[in-house]
């Protein structure tokens, strides 16, 4: 005996099998959405972390005309691209090479390697963990 469906019925089974994948779908979308937020509010703190561990690396070297850290510390884009080992509670864990101005264009080996650690704020140094003889 054939069976016979009502246009209502058949259009809630259609609606509630469309429905059960978006509900997680929509899970991964929120939790994408949430991230993505997370990392906007971060970007400027991460951003501010950057230039200081940088500027303050050079000071400490003799300034520019004696030391240049390497191009993934004036990255403004990635904030730090490889040079960022961790963005924790703690904050912006930096490690980095550099060298006399010139050694990365001119293929030269770095002469200092330099792991410091930045604020979560991007504001202040929390420490110098090394700044001594490239590893």
């Amino acid at each position: 005996m054939p069976r016979i469906f009502s246009i209502a019925s058949t259009v809630a089974a259609a609606a509630a099998l469309a429905l059960a994948p978006a509900a997680g779908l929509s899970q991964g979308v929120d939790q994408t959405l949430e991230r993505i937020n997370q990392l906007q509010e971060q970007a400027p703190a991460r951003q501010r972390a950057l230039n200081l561990a940088r500027n303050t690396v050079v000071k400490l070297n003799g300034g520019l005309s004696k030391y240049m850290p390497a191009a993934c510390m004036f990255s403004t884009g990635g904030s730090g691209g490889s040079c960022l080992v961790s963005s924790t509670a703690e904050g912006f864990l930096f490690r980095f090479n550099g060298g006399a101005p010139g050694w990365q264009q001119m293929g030269k080996p770095p002469t200092i390697t330099t792991e410091i650690l930045i604020s979560p704020d991007g504001r202040t140094v929390q420490q110098l963990i090394y700044n001594g003889p490239a590893i």
